[in-house]
């Protein structure tokens, strides 16, 4: 009884991870709405007002940082009920979080790679006091980039149970393999973040658009860092042949279901999210541009959440938030019901 209630949590962590980032991408988009009002100019283009400090950025990141924790420490679990009981369900509950994890990793890889392209808008923020531009450009960089080496190492590399070393070695080899797998594994994101800060310092210091030589030094130094990684994986690599696997009867049709069952959360999930950054984008209201406008009149307006809103817009978010949730759990669960 212990064992499956601790299995239903190992499933459940990822999805509570799920719902986090939810919550908190709403935040900040909602935090980001309050702050960054809509100007008009004269011409009717729009343009952002003044630099300031982003702390959306910071909540997106926290956001992604949720679920990337919530599925690690729901991976660790379903590793340790697979120790003691190796059920088909421990097994499921293992890959979703490994699914888990992988998706954390996208995002954060995103979600660097945002903050890089983001660099360059339309209110010129090179001009940003370097301060203000290392906090909004350069940290979640470097914080995406560690958090992308860290769920990295801590899920798939240092961990007793490593899939990429072989079961058996002695434990100097057993370090010796792991460092090799987890450079292997990190050299190519850290190089590619080295390649897009310093293409951002060059950015900075000139102000002007990135040279196309700049460019070949970028893609030079993500290169290196790409064959280094390769060198530490050939390094690692192991001889052993992996264990013919057993088939299944009806493992097509359970197969072609896990799909399905993928698809469909993905697809949900991310109506979600877009239904939900909808309704935060719908607060805003912006003035039809009229010639002779005045400042206040160029000005976005925001109205405050009302319950017609949450009904209207936001609820159908949740729901589909919460059907993707449960959808992910009961065709997980229901996998090895009547197996285990």
């Amino acid at each position: 009884m212990k064992t499956a209630s601790s299995i239903q949590t190992a499933i459940r962590l990822p999805l509570i991870g799920l719902v986090a980032t939810w919550i908190l991408f709403m935040i900040a988009a909602y935090s980001q709405l309050l702050v960054q009002r809509t100007v008009y100019l004269d011409d009717g283009t729009s343009v952002y007002p003044d630099p300031r400090f982003q702390l959306e950025i910071y909540l997106f990141f926290l956001g992604i940082t949720a679920f990337a924790l919530a599925a690690l420490a729901g991976q660790k679990l379903a590793l340790r009920i697979r120790t003691e009981s190796d059920s088909g369900l421990a097994i499921s509950a293992h890959r979703l979080n490994n699914l888990g994890v992988v998706l954390s990793l996208v995002a954060g890889a995103v979600f660097a790679i945002a903050s890089f392209f983001g660099a360059w808008d339309s209110y010129n923020p090179s001009d940003d006091p370097v301060g203000l531009r290392f906090l909004n450009v350069y940290l979640p960089i470097i914080l995406a980039t560690a958090l992308v080496v860290f769920v990295i190492l801590a899920a798939f590399v240092f961990r007793k149970d490593a899939p990429d070393i072989p079961a058996g070695e002695k434990d100097e080899d057993r370090k010796k393999l792991q460092r090799a797998i987890g450079l292997a594994y990190a050299s190519p994101i850290i190089g590619t973040a080295i390649a897009i800060i310093f293409g951002l310092v060059v950015y900075d210091v000139t102000r002007t658009s990135l040279d196309v030589w700049i460019w070949v030094i970028i893609q030079a130094v993500i290169a290196v860092s790409i064959i280094t990684g390769t060198r530490f994986a050939a390094q690692a690599r192991s001889s052993k042949p992996l264990p013919v696997k057993e088939r299944t009867i009806g493992l097509a049709a359970v197969k072609l279901n896990l799909v399905l069952a993928i698809v469909f959360g993905a697809v949900v999930t991310l109506m979600a999210f877009t239904m939900g950054f909808q309704a935060i984008s719908s607060l805003e209201i912006f003035p039809d541009w009229r010639e002779n406008m005045t400042a206040v009149e160029q000005q976005s307006r925001i109205i405050a959440p009302s319950i017609s809103w949450f009904f209207r817009l936001m609820l159908p978010a949740l729901v589909l938030l919460a059907l993707a949730a449960f959808g992910i759990y009961r065709t997980t669960t229901s996998r090895h019901a009547d197996k285990d």
